[in-house]
């Protein structure tokens, strides 16, 4: 799946959209950096996508149905699932048993799944992360998942776009 900075740009939409939309599945966010195409280089590109953010609260819950809970692998052979599992890759067995119970809590409470880019950090640390952000108000947790969906897309358009 991976293009070239030049297929990025280049591309018909129809074929650069669905990798933009493994990167986060926001509407806005993928047709505003189709449109805005051709970007100067991959730093502009970056730069542009993270100036779309903050997300609407719609738009978050929409992408957040797009990533599978933290501690339960991503199925099939999609670009999604395998960048998940390798994002999750530091959430072990014995972590992902304690991430069960933690994801029900949160979802009782948040009525969403627990969003995080795990990208590089530990299944310890991810569940404390999680625990912590138990505190916030539904409205405060919104705009924290937002944030960390925007750190996801960031991660996942340097991967899908090569320089």
């Amino acid at each position: 799946m991976p293009l070239t900075f030049r297929e990025f740009n280049q591309a018909p939409a129809q074929d650069v959209r669905p990798v933009l939309t493994a990167c986060l599945d926001v509407p806005r966010w993928v047709e505003t950096l189709l449109a805005r195409r051709p970007y100067p280089d991959l730093a502009a590109l970056l730069a542009a996508a993270e100036a779309l953010t903050p997300l609407r609260p719609d738009e978050v819950r929409q992408a957040m149905a797009a990533h599978p809970r933290i501690g339960e692998k991503a199925g099939g052979e999609s670009t999604e699932a395998s960048w998940s599992r390798s994002e999750q890759s530091g959430v072990d067995s014995a972590t992902a048993r304690e991430f069960a119970a933690a994801n029900a809590e949160y979802e009782a409470a948040f009525g969403h799944v627990f969003l995080v880019c795990a990208s590089g950090r530990s299944g310890t640390e991810l569940l404390e992360n999680l625990r912590s952000r138990l505190s916030n108000d539904p409205e405060k947790e919104l705009e924290v998942a937002g944030r960390e969906l925007a750190a996801i897309a960031a991660l996942r358009l340097e991967k899908a776009v090569t320089a």
